[in-house]
């Protein structure tokens, strides 16, 4: 009889080597939505005392940080949304598309349970989404935010054009306008993950698909708004240079 071969596993630093990417939106996701949701809690305990500039602020800046930390990695997605849409234009390999979405959503919800945690008994307070007026109305602003965010991350991620080491600047200054003036109105998700998380923490869902269905079709709308316009795969400096040579 021919003796059985021993059943060899891959070493851990090449099973890690391959999940990188999922591990650096995990640990992305976490961290923002930790900061923005804590921000959000500490502004209720507060009496309002970061204000609406600086939870956008907050969030915004956390957005940033992390695109200049994992952009490399992963490309800090740090949102269904996002990932869903570059993968709708061929940015973005299918196949990859559901461990990015579960790490992202189990990001989320390990980062508000953590607060939860932390910030029991009195500051116990729901972080999440839900419609301040009609679902209609939290809708189409989720969608039109969400579309302008993607528009600029198409932009600023994918084309040679654009000035890429400005991205994280580009990306979370764009958050922080959103929110700034959709956070009454709609919350400002712009992220499915950022809404399950607390939904499923708190078993809040009143409102939700709202934050699934307009960030999706928005990010969807922004990515291909701008691979619409981009007409020309040229890189910035040959096309000056063909101009110069008319």
């Amino acid at each position: 009889m021919t003796p059985k071969m021993p059943r060899l596993h891959p070493p851990l630093s090449l099973v890690i080597s391959t999940k990188r990417p999922l591990i650096a939106e995990l640990f992305a996701t976490y961290f923002l939505v930790f900061a923005g949701c804590g921000a959000i809690t500490v502004n209720i305990d507060k009496k309002n005392l970061v204000g609406q500039t600086g939870i956008a602020i907050v969030w915004g800046s956390a957005v940033m940080v992390m695109v200049y930390t994992v952009g490399h990695v992963s490309g800090a997605h740090i949102n269904p949304a996002v990932t869903i849409a570059f993968a709708s234009c061929k940015r973005f390999p299918w196949k990859q598309v559901p461990g990015y979405v579960i790490a992202q959503i189990l990001a989320s919800t390990l980062a508000t349970g953590t607060l939860r945690l932390i910030l029991s008994g009195k500051h116990d307070h729901f972080v999440g989404n839900s419609p301040p007026g009609s679902d209609l109305q939290s809708l189409a602003m989720e969608t039109i935010i969400t579309f302008y965010l993607m528009f600029v991350i198409t932009s600023v991620a994918t084309d040679d054009r654009a000035t890429g080491q400005l991205a994280g600047v580009a990306i979370g200054s764009t958050v922080v306008l959103n929110a700034m003036f959709a956070g009454p109105i709609s919350g400002a998700s712009m992220n499915p993950a950022r809404s399950i998380g607390p939904a499923v923490v708190w078993n809040e869902y009143k409102g939700l698909w709202v934050y699934i269905l307009g960030p999706t079709v928005g990010a969807i709308g922004g990515a291909w708004a701008y691979n619409t316009l981009r007409f020309i795969d040229k890189p910035l400096k040959e096309i000056m240079k063909g101009e110069s040579q008319q």
